[in-house]
């Protein structure tokens, strides 16, 4: 079983939904990966609280929370060290066929990150910049710009994409927060640049402090970065990874990078022990 549909379970050619929901016809739903450590899900309840958020802040009524706990603790038993995604669609508005929305939840394997993982800085106009809007930090399923600016960082030979501001200040990856370290102080694009408030983000901060390290938010243009001592990227995947190039730009490297990623593994090991 590779997917579950509004509670009904279902084989990968099986798994179908709608050519009108507006999910696919116009990327109108919201969505979250969680990740799964040998079947348990590593703060769940903050992924499905901003599903809920995502959903009212697009007027999509949320399923029921027992339900989708539900579905997603069996997808993760089920693929074990995995990524399961729980996607809400909006449903159709064709006055001749009824299309209702839909809840599916899915797993998937752990991507590989590139070895060195290297960023492409790239100018994110469709990117909102600003917490002035009513669609501030939602994870809506509308992430064709943020896929075509990864798959041209991909095809210039570089792991993924830096989005940047017009004016060059720096927002986020396409699918992963950044931070950085500079003269032992750990810093990243505060939430006021209308990045998303990323889980992994949050367990940042907790991390820096078990190493006994200052985290600042705030605006940052690409110069910061690339005079930064290290760099990391951070996701619900990728956990903490180091940056080894920003463009043509060596991150020099150093220790706090795997010292990050080590309190953060110990993290999810004593949650989910």
């Amino acid at each position: 079983m590779r997917a579950i549909i509004d509670g009904v379970e279902s084989g990968a050619d099986e798994a179908v939904v709608s050519v009108f929901d507006w999910g696919l016809q116009r990327g109108y739903g919201a969505f979250e990966v969680i990740r799964s450590h040998r079947g348990k899900l590593f703060r769940e309840e903050g992924h499905l609280d901003r599903l809920e958020r995502s959903l009212a802040a697009l007027h999509i009524a949320s399923p029921p929370r027992p339900k989708v706990e539900d579905w997603a603790r069996r997808m993760a038993a089920i693929g074990g060290d995995a990524a399961v995604r729980v996607i809400v669609t909006a449903g159709g508005r064709d006055p001749l066929f009824s299309a209702p929305s839909r809840t599916i939840v899915t797993w998937e394997p752990i991507p590989p990150v590139p070895d060195p993982f290297r960023l492409l800085p790239t100018t994110a106009w469709w990117h909102p910049g600003t917490d002035r809007g009513d669609l501030h930090g939602v994870k809506w399923l509308s992430y064709a710009p943020n896929m075509a600016a990864s798959d041209a960082a991909h095809r210039d030979g570089f792991g993924d994409a830096l989005l940047l501001t017009p004016a060059g200040e720096v927002l986020e990856g396409p699918t992963f927060t950044v931070a950085w370290l500079r003269r032992e102080v750990v810093e990243t694009p505060g939430l006021e640049m209308g990045i998303l408030d990323s889980i992994t983000r949050r367990v940042l901060f907790e991390t820096a402090s078990r190493l006994g390290l200052e985290v600042a938010e705030g605006r940052y243009t690409l110069e910061r970065v690339l005079g930064a001592d290290e760099v990391v990227a951070l996701s619900t995947t990728k956990e903490v990874v180091p940056v080894a190039a920003v463009g043509e730009h060596p991150v020099p490297g150093g220790p706090v990078a795997e010292a990050l990623a080590d309190a953060h593994r110990a993290i999810v090991a004593e949650e989910l022990a």
